[in-house]
């Protein structure tokens, strides 16, 4: 007893003696890794009457709804700050006015106290109205600042009952703000016109619409996105494309967001310096009802209105989002410098243009979503490295291909007309 004891003291005095000495090493590793913004999502669940209905696995669909929030519950991620709003839960009357107004947030945008949320829960009764619309301007507020990325999932049974207002109007507001907030929506009743406002509410902030109609199908869905908030995002940087490239705003490499409205071309300028390639993408989203044919252009040119490099990309019929880019590579130059010994950059400007068009009847504003990829990587190194004759690597393969080919030829006749001409003598 008296040796273990000893032993025990001696092992605790090494370890506080290691401690002391490497004190100082410790806050500076972790000042190197610096803690990762919490994402946040909160559950938007519709509470409204027909919720009642038992059409979920011989269950109503707000015990399916309960069951599967029970699952998340205890599956939801550490890192992931959660929060839980209903719509349609506790207005009883048919006051439309009071009742479109009706959702609040059940539990907090915040680490998670399962057993609290739980119970928050399980005091839910399906009751009033669908203000769907009212529903996704709180769950925005709600999930506001911070640096992480921002997730709303919306579980409903039926479409918006609370009209004038929009929930795919909303959703577009939502998205132009720049605060790079998905939503995404599950529909629990197959049916087209729920789905087709379901789809239209994902799509204008680059979500997703599921249907649903088993408890398992809802559980694994919900938990799926949740876990898809917690995974390491590049969040893009909001910016706006100007009318001329004198006014355009200056993109280093990395990744932007912008609205495009019809009809309109947005400019934007990037400084490449010698001795390195300009790559840009840019793709352009359908967030609401357009018509079937469409296209975008992606061109780089220089300030004076001269034409380097374009990319385009066309099509007909059902797109959700449409892109092109563009690769320009500016060559080294001996002398090209600023007088300071630093190398020259040129501006170059990228405009982008896209031919969705759309009925009369189709809002104009916010514009189209556009996401913009702008990077800058070292340049051709040597010959072998350019394109050449728009083949780039591969040149030499078709070269070797048709040199064998006709040397094949040239053969094959050859051999042909000697035994034409031995045939001929005997």
């Amino acid at each position: 007893m008296i040796t273990s004891k000893r032993l025990t003291t001696g092992v605790a005095i090494a370890l506080a003696t290691l401690a002391a000495g490497l004190g100082t090493a410790i806050p500076a590793a972790a000042d190197e890794a610096p803690a990762a913004p919490s994402p946040k999502v909160e559950l938007v669940l519709d509470v409204s009457g027909s919720m009642r209905t038992r059409d979920i696995d011989g269950q109503s669909r707000m015990a399916a709804a309960k069951q599967a929030f029970n699952d998340v519950l205890d599956a939801v991620p550490e890192q992931v700050q959660l929060g839980i709003r209903t719509l349609g839960a506790n207005y009883p009357g048919e006051d439309r006015e009071v009742g479109c107004k009706d959702t609040h947030q059940l539990y907090p945008v915040g680490p998670l106290d399962r057993t609290e949320a739980k119970t928050a829960v399980a005091t839910l009764a399906p009751t009033g109205f669908t203000p769907i619309g009212p529903a996704l301007l709180g769950a925005a507020d709600d999930l506001e600042g911070g640096e992480g990325s921002r997730r709303i999932v919306l579980i409903t049974d039926g479409e918006d009952t609370c009209g004038p207002l929009d929930p795919c109007e909303v959703a577009r507001e939502i998205a132009a703000r720049g605060t790079h907030l998905v939503v995404d929506t599950l529909g629990l009743v197959p049916n087209a016109k729920i789905r087709q406002q379901l789809t239209c509410i994902a799509e204008a902030t680059g979500g997703t619409y599921t249907a649903v109609q088993h408890k398992e199908e809802l559980s694994g869905r919900v938990k799926q996105l949740v876990d898809r908030a917690a995974e390491p995002t590049v969040t893009p940087v909001a910016t706006e494309g100007a009318k001329s490239c004198s006014a355009a705003p200056a993109l280093k490499p990395g990744l932007y967001t912008d609205r495009a409205k019809i009809a309109q071309h947005r400019w934007y300028r990037v400084d490449v310096l010698p001795g390195q390639e300009l790559r840009a993408s840019a793709s352009v989203a359908a967030d609401r009802a357009v018509d079937e044919d469409y296209g975008v252009l992606l061109r780089a040119v220089t300030v004076h209105g001269r034409e380097i490099v374009r990319g385009s990309e066309a099509g007909a019929g059902r797109t959700d989002v449409i892109s092109s880019g563009l690769r320009y590579p500016k060559a080294e130059v001996a002398d090209g410098d600023d007088g300071d010994g630093k190398p020259a950059a040129e501006t170059v400007c990228l405009q982008l243009a896209h031919s969705f068009s759309a009925p009369a009847s189709v809002k104009r504003s916010p514009g189209l979503p556009v996401e913009l990829t702008v990077d800058l990587v070292d340049g051709p190194g040597d010959a072998s490295d350019a394109a050449a004759f728009g083949l780039g690597r591969g040149w030499w393969l078709l070269g070797v291909l048709v040199l064998t080919g006709l040397v094949a030829g040239l053969l094959t006749g050859w051999l042909s007309r000697w035994r034409v001409a031995v045939w001929r003598t005997n």
